[in-house]
């Protein structure tokens, strides 16, 4: 964490709310990290798809660094936590009002066999030029079949196991990668190389964060997502190699501090790059349009249950077998990571969701 609060600062009642606060921004988050990337997906043009959705992973990475910036002055002034977690209001806010004025997703409206509000839409998006065009690739996709959607259970047939697979296991292998692990241990490791500042080192990484999701942003429509997933999970896996060696080999010792903050920030740019913003991106391109929200949404599950349980553990299983050894862990999962991408995802670079679904899912 970038700052520290002491319980002695707060009452029992304010301890309390703010557990309820937690809470109800818990509901909040889990809630949008799962409809954000659906939304974009469904309203972006297939030529600018993978922008606007790593654009997305761009202003979280944003948002994230401007949260660290606004708890600077936490340290002279301890009361500065209500002010602090005031100002998250004014996002809150403007992205609820935002909202009230956006469009609903053609292809759901398409689903639901409301045709009119489709149309309507599709013409405040892409311009009333395109509404035949989307229209007929709805058509041709079945979006407008009688077939229902799909049920939980549905996710788990032969029909769509594989592709709901790949879902899961991309986040799974996004968590397992290490990144949370690497964020929580990186105030230590930039201790060792002279930094002393928790506050100036969560800044550096968020930075770091920052940068590579604006690179990815920049590629992820010419590169492509598979290319730039197997880039950043190579990247990951160096990356780690040399923060476990960093910590154990003595011809490095010398330079333990400075390797150690290297590839903490190679490692964070390279997860910025491909690990973080892709696998929401991919996931709603890839499931079939019946399936979309439950298969997006139990991804989603997979992903903050690994979450919670390697914040949960870490620390644990550092204290047990050395950071060392658990770095090297991580380099293993990204590059088990690389195989598996190889061998099970598919490019969606510059096709549209409904070519990505008669492809997948030629059945439908």
């Amino acid at each position: 964490m970038p700052f520290h609060l002491s319980l002695e600062h707060f009452s029992p009642q304010t301890v309390q709310t703010m557990i309820i606060g937690r809470f109800l921004a818990g509901i909040g988050i889990g809630i949008s990290s799962a409809i954000v990337p659906l939304y974009i997906s469904e309203i972006s043009p297939t030529e600018i798809r993978g922008a606007l959705g790593s654009i997305n992973q761009l202003f979280i990475c944003i948002g994230i660094l401007a949260a660290l910036v606004a708890g600077l002055p936490l340290a002279g002034n301890p009361l500065w936590w209500r002010t602090m977690f005031g100002i998250a209001i004014v996002p809150a806010i403007l992205l609820a009002v935002g909202m009230a004025f956006s469009p609903e997703s053609p292809r759901w409206l398409f689903q639901q066999g409301k045709i009119p509000e489709a149309e309507k839409a599709i013409r405040t998006l892409y311009g009333k030029e395109r509404v035949a065009e989307i229209m007929y690739e709805l058509r041709t996709a079945g979006q407008g079949s009688t077939e229902q959607e799909a049920g939980w259970f549905d996710l788990f047939s032969s029909r769509y196991w594989k592709v709901v697979s790949v879902g899961a296991a991309l986040f799974l292998f996004q968590q397992l990668a290490g990144i949370n692990a690497v964020v929580y241990y990186s105030t230590a490791v930039f201790r060792s190389a002279g930094i002393a500042s928790d506050v100036a080192a969560s800044a550096l990484v968020g930075a770091s964060n920052v940068f590579g999701s604006a690179i990815a942003s920049s590629l992820m429509d010419r590169q492509g997502r598979k290319s730039l997933l197997m880039t950043s999970f190579s990247g990951m896996a160096a990356s780690m190699l040399l923060l476990s060696l960093s910590f154990t080999w003595k011809v490095l010792a010398p330079y333990s501090g400075t390797l150690a903050v290297v590839g903490t920030v190679l490692y964070v740019l390279s997860f910025s790059l491909g690990a973080g913003p892709v696998p929401a991106l991919l996931l709603p391109e890839i499931f079939a349009s019946r399936i979309r929200a439950k298969a997006v949404a139990l991804s989603l599950g997979t992903h903050w249950i690994s979450n919670f349980v390697i914040g949960l553990y870490f620390l644990s299983v550092v204290n047990k077998f050395g950071i060392s050894s658990v770095y090297l862990g991580f380099a293993g999962v990204c590059a088990l990571a690389v195989l598996y991408i190889a061998g099970n995802v598919v490019e969606t670079k510059g096709r549209s969701l409904e070519e990505i679904e008669l492809a997948l899912n030629p059945t439908t």
